[in-house]
């Protein structure tokens, strides 16, 4: 391979080369296992991603493990690589993706999965897991969209569902194993099924009703569990987390250290599929977090650090671990960032902690324009929050805030949608009533809308999606009511969000439209520049596929949903209570104030959630 000669003809040649400030290199030659971990986008996306900085270090902690990284080439170098029949290669070695004897997809998100099917063909190995040999990789995947993996069913031979710490190194020693004394693959996944969190989708059977809803799903081979459990971590302070992550020599979408100091979420949000899937909340101590945040600068010279969780602001122990975290970077100009503050506990004292070093702007998200539709989605949160968390802001002399919010969600009426242009007007009345001696001279609010998916294990995910002419109707609704000098109003493609519907919520037959729409040329779906609802939509007519089957119908309380031999530890009875409260407008309060009986408790044991 000479990547030389075809590295002058790309952009951003750093994403290809590899040699990266504390990449691992090892001797391939003395490897017992070759892991590709593959994250289906380009390499500045992929490397902003904390699950595969953990995975990447976990892996190659062990001495007989290799772990390399792949990433979808972007569309100059696939050209390239075709040109000259490169295969799909590995950053630390340049190895062809063929030759390993796993590739590992994390799967963050559904406009992704023809970027998968388009690397397993630049690597040269079949699509279908029914159509690969014994030669070929073992193609395995994770992340929150396996969470619902009937999609991906046809092309993934096991899944691993929920978190990968320790259930990635027990699928290791159960390959290991079969590695030193002989057998097929499949003698593999009969025995890796055995591990809690280990789906195979070749060993369960699914058949359909005349009306396209399932009929039934069995499992064909006896040891194979009838509902896959998730695994979490008990004790998160144990969990491994790496303190020597790779420096790219590129600029990357996150380019900071990411201290993630909780996972699971106490919020009851009805639309946030994260919310659910992760439960339930375990925090890491200051003491670790500052060790672990003290050697993660000695070892990367960043110089921000940004605390990572679905709600930073709920940590138990905030005060005590930003105190601590600015006595340490505070002299050295490294700047701290919370990503994630909610509305009804946004204060001075952060606020002035996270500005000491270098000011940003602030991000908030109501999410919805009225109380009544915020108490629909549970959000727990008021106008009157809003209202004190700008008026702090632009006391301490912030300018810029970004308001985040969606459209489309059940029961939303235009008084919702006109009720977001109203908000943003009084985010700017509250900066002019703000003294002109300490407000920013300069404001900038920007209104940015993202249009509303149902996702499975969440309240909502019986609920039919809108369409894509009454999202677009919505997006215009409120261009339209958008009359502030002060406002930016930005919105995402719906027709995008519509497709990301029908994966979000969809079965195994997709798999065709999957693969048609790769030979159509789909791929970077999430792109705007390179998505084409058309090409989708002979895709879907080619393999007589109704897309609406899976986005807009509304399902009931008793269908078999594909998503339903998973098990989150959240149970279907909490999520059909909490869809009607939301359909009453009742709210439900947070974890610490009382608990809400989801099921997380009886299913891990153990008191998490105070």
């Amino acid at each position: 391979m000479n990547l030389d000669t075809i590295l002058k003809h790309v952009e951003k040649p750093s994403r290809y080369i590899g040699n990266e400030y504390n990449s691992v290199h090892k001797n391939p030659a003395d490897m017992n296992i070759r892991f590709g971990f593959c994250f289906a986008d380009v390499y500045e996306i992929g490397m902003s991603h904390l699950g595969m900085k953990i995975l990447y270090h976990l892996l190659n902690s062990a001495d007989d493990i290799y772990c390399e990284r792949f990433f979808t080439p972007w569309v100059d170098m696939e050209e390239q690589m075709r040109a000259h029949n490169i295969p799909l290669f590995s950053l630390e070695t340049k190895t062809p993706a063929k030759e390993f004897d796993f590739l590992g997809f994390t799967l963050q998100y559904e406009m992704s999965y023809t970027n998968i099917l388009n690397m397993l063909d630049l690597g040269g190995i079949p699509l279908y897991a029914k159509d690969r040999t014994e030669e070929d990789p073992i193609i395995c995947a994770g992340g929150p969209c396996a969470y619902n993996p009937e999609p991906l069913a046809d092309f993934v031979d096991f899944f691993m569902l929920g978190e990968g710490e320790e259930l990635m190194m027990e699928v290791m020693d159960v390959y290991r194993f079969f590695k030193k004394n002989g057998g097929t693959k499949e003698d593999f996944l009969k025995e890796a099924v055995k591990l809690e969190g280990v789906y195979v989708p070749a060993f369960y059977d699914v058949s359909y009703n005349e009306d396209g809803t399932i009929q039934s799903f069995t499992k064909n081979y006896d040891d194979a569990p009838d509902r896959i459990k998730k695994r979490i971590i008990r004790d998160f302070d144990k969990c491994f987390a790496p303190d020597n992550i790779i420096v790219p020599f590129m600029e990357i979408v996150h380019d900071r250290i990411m201290l993630e100091v909780f996972r699971g979420c106490i919020r009851g949000c009805r639309f946030c599929q994260a919310g659910m899937i992760y439960r339930p909340v375990r925090e890491r101590s200051p003491e670790t977090l500052l060790d672990l945040a003290q050697r993660l600068i000695n070892n990367t010279g960043y110089e921000e650090i940004s605390l990572s969780s679905l709600s930073t602001s709920d940590y138990t122990r905030l005060k005590e671990l930003t105190d601590g975290l600015l006595d340490m970077t505070e002299d050295k100009k490294i700047g701290l960032s919370l990503p994630s503050l909610r509305l009804d506990n946004f204060s001075m004292e952060l606020m002035q902690k996270v500005q000491k070093v270098r000011k940003s702007g602030l991000t908030f998200a109501p999410e919805a324009g009225t109380q009544r539709l915020r108490d629909v989605i549970n959000k727990n949160i008021t106008e009157e929050d809003l209202h004190n968390a700008a008026q702090m802001a632009f006391s301490g002399g912030y300018g810029t805030i970004k308001l985040y919010f969606m459209i489309g969600l059940p029961t939303e009426t235009d008084e919702d949608i006109l009720g977001i242009s109203h908000l943003a007007d009084e985010v700017v009345s509250i900066y002019k009533h703000t003294d002109k001696e300490i407000r920013n001279k300069n404001l900038r609010v920007t209104v940015s809308v993202s249009s509303f998916v149902p996702k499975p294990f969440t309240p909502f995910q019986w609920v039919g999606q809108n369409t894509q002419e009454t999202l677009f109707r919505k997006q215009m609704l409120l261009k339209e009511a958008i009359r502030n000098r002060y406002v930016s109003y930005n919105w995402h493609e719906s027709t995008l969000s519509v497709l990301e519907g029908v994966f979000a919520r969809g079965d195994r037959r997709l798999s065709k439209v999957l693969v048609e729409a790769h030979r159509l040329g789909a791929k970077f779906d999430s792109w705007h520049e390179f998505f084409h609802m058309d090409t989708w939509m002979e895709a879907f007519k080619n393999t007589d596929v109704d897309p609406d089957f899976y986005n807009i119908r509304e399902r009931s309380y008793e269908e078999i949903l594909p998503w339903d031999h998973i098990d989150v530890g959240v149970t279907k009875k909490f999520l059909i209570n909490e869809s009607e409260k939301a359909k009453r407008g009742e709210t439900t309060g947070n974890c610490r104030e009382k608990c809400s009986g989801c099921g997380v408790i009886p299913a891990f044991g153990g008191d998490f959630c105070g």
